[in-house]
């Protein structure tokens, strides 16, 4: 069904604002899929935080237009399925990736991140960042680790004393 005026400039703004906002994209080749299946990808995607639109080049193409995804203007060609990552970098990723190993017809095309577009091979580095959780956890832990060691390093000499009035102590049972 074809969009008049109005509802291009709509679809347009919405993706112009989901852009601005967004943290990465994946742009992905969906030709072949089922009506079954573009459902089940959208329904995970509103599951993990990713923003999924299937839409006209020429319409994204505006949509990004001053935000950092304009560096994939030119690559946008073909069928696609465009991923927003919004709520931490690697979602987009990971959503494709998963779902591409189940639905071999969904191959990722291009990824940007950062300003940068990389090719579909960079899929899975953007599915390997950690999610926000992770990321705050790793960052616990190494905040962490100083003030256990220094607890150990202080508390040392006093093992060693308790050890020490102990090893004494059982001589003189034994003598």
């Amino acid at each position: 069904m074809a969009l008049n005026l109005a509802q291009k400039k709509e679809v347009v703004a919405e993706l112009a604002n989901v852009a601005t906002k967004a943290h990465s994209l994946v742009a992905a080749e969906y030709a072949g899929l089922t009506v079954e299946q573009l459902t089940e990808l959208r329904k995970k995607a509103r599951e993990t935080g990713v923003f999924l639109k299937v839409a006209k080049n020429t319409l994204v193409r505006r949509a990004v237009e001053g935000t950092e995804f304009e560096c994939t203007k030119d690559q946008l060609t073909g069928p696609l399925v465009y991923a927003f990552s919004t709520e931490d970098p690697g979602a987009a990723g990971r959503l494709i990736k998963e779902f591409a190993k189940a639905n071999e017809q969904l191959k990722a095309k291009l990824v940007a991140i950062g300003g940068k577009a990389y090719p579909a091979s960079h899929v899975d580095v953007l599915a390997s960042l950690p999610t926000r959780e992770q990321a705050l956890g790793m960052l616990l832990s190494v905040l962490v680790q100083p003030a256990t060691m220094l607890v150990r390093v202080l508390a040392e000499p006093a093992s060693q004393l308790a050890r020490a009035t102990n090893a004494v102590a059982q001589q003189k049972q034994a003598a």
